[in-house]
């Protein structure tokens, strides 16, 4: 491998399970678990594709100008020869899958967030596992390929029939937790009523719209905060229309104030 990158504030845990190396079928998975924070920067990988899930927490990425948040249901992808940073904020699992082959419905992208399904995200856990047989491995490549797809977010705005109206919404606002677009906002980019779209987010989510928008809003805020970021600025960057509102809603989230989750310099 050519991976020019290496690990800003590393992990616990880690863990590398290849299948078929060398062989265009091939994949490799680096599971990595960190308690605190953890930064992959700096990187480009010339003979592999890679991308970057977690099962449970925010992804902040970065390539070239492109700056956005990854929710659980997506990932990240960066196809060879692109460079790309990737910042998560613990607990967290973080899962990188490098591939020789691009999935089909990516053939067009670089860089960029992109869905994946329930049965290719636990394909993905299942694999990253001590003894899995090979041919089990290879075979849980091909479906995981298949099931991975285009952003949701592209589609925001055109019309949506059956559920997940809601998982349309919050994929578009993971990648942008400041966006100010109003619940009946989104509703009329879908063409739905209101009362469809808060009830979707209750079956979807359990909880409402405005909370589960807050709930994002503060898991974005731990990631920035953890790359040294002024809080007036993280609570701009996140929605907050002043830096007393943020701090009361991050210490009734998480029980602290956000300035407590800044690094502190090093003595001199």
């Amino acid at each position: 491998m050519s991976m020019t990158s290496h690990l800003g504030a590393d992990p616990d845990v880690l863990e590398d399970y290849g299948y078929g190396l060398g062989r265009p079928d091939g994949i490799r998975i680096v599971k990595y678990y960190a308690s605190g924070r953890l930064e992959l920067t700096e990187g480009r990988e010339d003979f592999l594709h890679q991308l970057y899930w977690s099962p449970d927490g925010m992804l902040a990425t970065l390539s070239g100008l492109n700056a956005q948040f990854v929710g659980t249901k997506e990932a990240f992808w960066a196809s060879r020869g692109v460079s790309h940073e990737l910042r998560a904020s613990g607990p967290q699992t973080v899962y990188r899958i490098c591939l020789r082959q691009v999935p089909r419905r990516l053939a067009a992208l670089r860089a960029g967030a992109v869905s994946v399904d329930e049965e290719a995200a636990r394909l993905i856990e299942a694999i990253s596992r001590p003894a899995c047989p090979l041919a089990v491995a290879l075979e849980a490549r091909v479906r995981i390929m298949d099931g991975l797809g285009l952003s949701a977010r592209e589609f925001v705005g055109h019309h949506t029939s059956g559920p997940g109206y809601a998982m349309t919404v919050a994929r578009a606002m993971s990648h942008d937790p400041g966006d100010q677009t109003r619940l009946d906002e989104w509703a009329a980019r879908l063409r739905i009523s209101v009362k469809t779209l808060q009830r979707d987010f209750l079956r979807e989510f359990g909880m409402p719209y405005t909370t589960w928008r807050t709930k994002l809003r503060l898991r974005a805020a731990r990631v920035l905060l953890d790359q040294s970021q002024p809080v007036t600025k993280v609570a701009h960057l996140v929605g907050y229309a002043s830096a007393s509102a943020f701090v009361l809603a991050f210490a009734r989230e998480y029980g602290h104030t956000p300035g407590r989750r800044l690094p502190h310099p090093p003595r001199g």
